[in-house]
């Protein structure tokens, strides 16, 4: 489903195409403010669907009177929306949750390069593509959930050691088809190459205590639940399951550690969520000041407290649940070889019957 907020008239008008293409819609019309008359809009079409974005967007009007109107959807039908509106699209943002995606929309040709000295000074080069196209706004480490119970930590190391036998019937982890997965696998890809990566994707399928099911949030609680001794997760749903008001779900999660793989070499794989200026983009002021905005103080302590997800900007504190955990060593590698991987890494995982 998407969801979009604010004038009724410009979301009438983006709606009728979606819904002519069988994808959905559910409208909401939210009061505009009165400087944004004057000030005007910017326009975001985005696969992000966090409590924390709208703070964001709260926050970016409140600063600037610039109204913020937005289209939720899947990062494909975003992508494909924005190819068949063309020079029409309405769009200046696409704020995607993985550099795959945001690859995937680059290669598409719906993204222009932005020169920004701001994003290029705050945003690490390793989060961002070398031109412009996207830039990372915040992180999220892929890690290891273990049981307590079963598992102790000293028998944990690295992504590659997930494919010895000594884990058969005890890994769980969310199917091929989630981008997260797609883009571990494109991290192990860079490292090892093809023949590797597939022996490697080869020996985690043999290792499945289920048939791959779910998102992250279920792998942890069927790890908890003794269905598997460890999963595959991001850092951020983790945090969510301990700060939970949900008894059951933060009962869950203390029944699980967290592990860090690959310090004593590469280091941790860590992906992106970021955004990218539209190619044809009609706000175009607007849009560089928003993306602009995503990497000052005030966003980046809002993706970080709000959603647990780890600030990409030097010097911002992680949420005190995330920041516990300690230090971690991150994989340096640019997140932009993750969507280049990314057609490999998929063939690869499906040789490897990984479903």
């Amino acid at each position: 489903m998407m969801k979009s907020f604010a004038r009724r008239a410009f979301f009438r008008s983006l709606a009728r195409p979606l819904l002519g293409a069988g994808l959905g819609m559910a409208l909401m019309a939210m009061p505009a403010a009165t400087a944004a008359a004057a000030s005007g809009e910017v326009n975001i079409y985005s696969s992000r669907h966090y409590d924390a974005d709208k703070l964001l967007f709260a926050a970016f009007e409140k600063e600037t009177g610039i109204r913020v109107n937005v289209i939720e959807g899947k990062d494909d039908e975003l992508i494909e929306r924005l190819k068949a509106e063309g020079r029409n699209s309405p769009a200046d943002i696409l704020l995607a949750v993985d550099a795959g995606r945001m690859w995937r929309a680059q290669n598409a040709g719906v993204l222009q390069p932005l020169k920004s000295a701001t994003l290029e000074k705050l945003v690490p080069a390793a989060y961002r593509e070398k031109d412009g196209h996207w830039f990372g706004l915040s992180a999220r480490a892929r890690v290891i959930i273990y049981n307590k119970d079963s598992v102790k930590p000293s028998e944990l190391s690295t992504y590659e050691d997930l494919a010895d036998p000594k884990w058969k019937g005890r890994l769980l982890v969310r199917s091929s088809t989630n981008v997260y997965n797609q883009s571990l696998t494109g991290s192990i890809l860079a490292a090892h190459g093809p023949e590797q990566t597939e022996a490697w994707a080869k020996g985690l399928a043999a290792n499945f205590a289920r048939r791959p099911q779910g998102g992250d949030t279920d792998q942890i609680k069927a790890v908890a639940a003794g269905e598997g001794d460890v999963a595959i997760s991001n850092t951020y749903y983790f945090a969510r399951m301990l700060n939970s008001s949900n008894a059951a779900e933060k009962a869950a999660a203390e029944k699980v550690g967290i592990f860090f793989p690959n310090q004593g070499d590469r280091g941790a794989h860590v992906n992106i969520s970021g955004a990218g200026l539209v190619k044809y983009a009609p706000n175009r002021d607007n849009a560089v000041r928003f993306i602009e905005f995503l990497a000052t103080p005030q966003a980046q302590k809002i993706f970080a407290e709000a959603n647990y997800e780890f600030p990409v900007v030097p010097g911002i504190p992680a949420h005190p649940v995330v920041a516990a955990w300690g230090d971690f060593k991150r994989d340096s590698l640019n997140a932009a070889i993750y969507g280049a991987n990314n057609a490999e890494a998929l063939m690869i995982m499906d040789r490897a019957g990984w479903k």
